[in-house]
């Protein structure tokens, strides 16, 4: 579901600061050391995940990773902040991003679960949407990826190099263009 936040609160600004003062330090030694300290920043790392360095996030502790994921060089996750609740009780910021098991990311792969609103005038108050996305498991996605809020990719999939990914992509399907689009089932 699409929720709205204001990415530019001083607390979320900090809190972004840290995050990516740990990504950068990755960046500059991909330590086991800095790695640890960058995997202890997600919500869930699972075994045997492998980060290469130019690796970007927002906050981290919205993003689970799956065994066995190979993340290539120069990836940015946009991710929502989870800890915002209102007086009821309700998780104002989404933007979970889910990456199951076996799925290999390639180089310059961008995956946005944070975006704007198109109309001029709502766009003047500077708050942002954010919605999910998720990947299956065992699931390619190619070089210069770019995948778009709310998104769900199905198991097994492959989505082609440099394709945009605006909506959901089919189980054991592959998906390539701007925007992507289903060229054949697996």
């Amino acid at each position: 579901m699409k929720t709205r936040f204001n990415s530019i609160s001083p607390e979320l600004i900090s809190h972004r600061k840290s995050v990516q003062e740990v990504c950068r330090q990755f960046s500059r030694s991909p330590s086991k050391g800095n790695l640890k300290r960058l995997k202890a920043l997600f919500h869930f790392c699972g075994e045997d995940v492998f980060i290469e360095h130019g690796f970007h996030m927002d906050y981290g502790d919205n993003i689970t990773l799956g065994d066995r994921v190979f993340i290539n060089v120069n990836c940015t996750i946009v991710d929502g902040k989870r800890e915002k609740v209102n007086a009821a009780n309700e998780l104002l910021i989404n933007g979970k991003i889910s990456i199951g098991h076996d799925c290999l990311i390639g180089p310059n792969v961008q995956l946005l679960a944070v975006s704007h609103d198109i109309e001029p005038k709502t766009r003047l108050e500077k708050h942002n949407y954010v919605n999910d996305i998720t990947i299956g498991n065992n699931v390619w996605i190619g070089g210069g990826v770019i995948i778009l809020a709310g998104v769900i990719i199905g198991d097994n999939a492959v989505v082609g190099a440099g394709s945009v990914v605006t909506k959901n992509v089919d189980e054991q399907s592959f998906y390539a263009g701007n925007p992507a689009s289903k060229i054949r089932a697996l």
